[in-house]
């Protein structure tokens, strides 16, 4: 965590020590309420999604220069502090891209609902991992249920395998076609045409929708 913060929108590690028994952490305060409480209450609308959405990709898009890859990026390790500014945390499943071996990290890592496919099938993987989770964030956002689900961890594994993405009509009738197109970028299979955290917030999806939240204020 020292290593990526500070930085506006990563839980800052203020001091740490240890005693005998324990490794105590003194962390930047936040509110108790995650992104989780949120998502699970209400539907995102587009305009709100994207205030939350590009702070979570410039923390993401932060760690990866920085050479981290977060692993577990889920709604419960989304924070806000006073101020309802975003704040990344838990970084126990990050681990450093090792560029000298390709950037490839290995280990089955992560949340079932949030895991890439390449992860479950236990092969190399690198730090686009992350960004098939963000993406599967931003789903649940706009939709309010997961782009894959079971009744158990084999069921949602298998559901991620298959990878099927689909935008049924009665849920997203009103979410714009840019939205989904850059869902399709990060909920992508093939790794090599998923998005990185950069060209996520490159989009128009979130460069429009930010420009406009501008204009407005």
């Amino acid at each position: 965590m020292h290593l990526v913060s500070p930085h506006p929108n990563i839980l800052q590690l203020h001091n740490f020590y240890e005693d005998d028994d324990t490794l105590h952490m003194i962390l930047e305060y936040c509110q108790s309420s995650t992104l989780y409480d949120h998502i699970t209450q209400r539907i995102f609308s587009e305009s709100e999604a994207i205030i939350v959405f590009s702070q979570l990709m410039e923390a993401i898009a932060h760690c990866h220069r920085m050479g981290v890859a977060h692993r577990d990026i889920k709604p419960d390790n989304v924070l806000f502090d006073s101020r309802d500014r975003l704040k990344l945390s838990d970084f126990g499943s990050a681990e450093f891209i090792n560029n000298s071996g390709g950037g490839l990290m290995s280990g089955l890592v992560g949340t079932p609902y949030y895991v890439a496919p390449e992860v479950v099938l236990g092969r190399e993987y690198n730090e686009k991992v992350d960004i098939w989770s963000a993406g599967v964030i931003l789903y649940i956002m706009l939709a309010g249920i997961p782009p894959f689900y079971g009744e158990s961890a084999t069921d949602i594994f298998q559901a991620v395998l298959r990878g099927n993405l689909r935008f049924p009509s009665r849920i997203f009738h009103s979410v714009s076609p840019s939205a989904k197109d850059l869902l399709r970028k990060m909920i992508c299979k093939d790794v090599s045409k998923r998005f990185s955290a950069e060209q996520v917030l490159r989009h128009p999806w979130i460069v429009i929708g930010g420009e406009a939240r501008s204009m407005s204020n």
